[in-house]
């Protein structure tokens, strides 16, 4: 398994719709056999940084089984216009 974690900054006019669709992304992204678990947190002291975690069966399969896939289409429509908002993004193995 490895974690991929997703740092954003979302300027406070996007954020109601980042969250929203992010929430409707998650519904393609778990039909994916290469998912397991995703979650999405909201910094409390600055509310414009949001994370998040997405597991993998492994950085492989995320990379190009997901990326080639028909539930990465489904998702990507609804993450598209947040990619230049990701001031990081990295996969990471549980110690």
């Amino acid at each position: 398994m490895i974690v991929e974690y997703l740092r954003y900054t979302v300027p406070e006019a996007q954020q109601a719709a980042f969250i929203l669709d992010y929430q409707a992304a998650k519904e393609p992204l778990m039909r994916s056999p290469h998912a397991r678990a995703f979650d999405m947190a909201q910094c409390e002291e600055d509310p414009a940084q949001f994370i998040i975690r997405i597991e993998w069966t492994s950085a492989e399969d995320h990379l190009r089984s997901f990326r080639g896939s028909a539930e990465f289409r489904a998702f990507f429509a609804h993450v598209r216009p947040y990619v230049g908002m990701i001031q990081e993004m990295r996969h990471y193995r549980p110690c």
